[in-house]
């Protein structure tokens, strides 16, 4: 299993300054692996590219997994004319029927099941929108700030759960939180701030790999971890 990029060059529309210049890495293991950096410098670009939903003007992306790459963002919608549970149902194979069953009452959305998306609340919106992802068929999830309005506790009881479930597929986390990056992530890709002539470089950190309710190391160890993803995303680590 294994992701590649190599030598992207991308450049909004309409603007002068490209966001990538020979940006290249690879991922070459299955597992939780996080994507981050500060707000702009191009993660969801980057997440967009790999999935294939916009083309890189210059440079590939290479995936070799089975099943598709899919992209899940925090601004998705369902259709408005069934209920979230409906929708549910209708787009779940039919040997995926125990694991919707298994993440509806992992993720507490049982009693909202009822309901149109459109009355949901964020977090709920982001808890039944993941779970429409992970019943799907994949071998590369990218999930881009997916949990953002979801309280800590149950945050952290999901992430701890999708390290499990998706062991033997890739799943890039997209997220902000310096800290779940720092404890959950196996591998962490970092996006700097960089010189204005410079390529871009991906700073590749280690996570502190935490699986559900197996935290095994001192608090430093995190704070350490958390420091230099920060200077990582500064640009000053090297």
């Amino acid at each position: 299993m294994r992701l590649t990029c190599e030598n992207l060059y991308y450049r909004y529309p309409g603007t002068d300054m490209p966001v990538f210049k020979g940006l290249s890495f690879g991922i070459d293991r299955p597992g939780f692996i996080s994507l981050f950096g500060f707000s702009g410098i191009g993660k969801s670009t980057l997440a967009r590219i790999i999935s294939g939903e916009i083309l890189p003007d210059k440079g590939k992306v290479a995936v070799e997994a089975t099943g598709q790459v899919l992209y899940s963002h925090n601004a998705e919608r369902f259709p408005g004319w069934e209920s979230t549970g409906r929708h549910l149902e209708r787009v779940c194979e039919h040997d995926k029927r125990d694991l919707l069953s298994h993440l509806i009452d992992e993720y507490a959305v049982a009693p909202y099941l009822h309901s149109r998306y459109s009355g949901l609340s964020m977090g709920q919106k982001n808890r039944v929108n993941l779970i429409r992802y992970l019943i799907q068929d994949f071998g590369v999830l990218i999930a881009d700030e997916v949990l953002a309005n979801v309280d800590e506790p149950t945050r952290n009881h999901i992430l701890g759960g999708i390290k499990e479930l998706l062991a033997n597929r890739i799943f890039l986390y997209i997220s902000h939180n310096a800290l779940e990056v720092a404890r959950f992530s196996k591998m962490v890709l970092v996006l700097p701030q960089n010189p204005e002539r410079g390529h871009t470089v991906i700073r590749i950190l280690t996570g502190l790999d935490e699986g559900a309710g197996q935290r095994t190391y001192e608090e430093k160890a995190l704070q350490d971890r958390v420091y230099r993803l920060l200077r990582a995303a500064s640009g000053l680590e090297t």
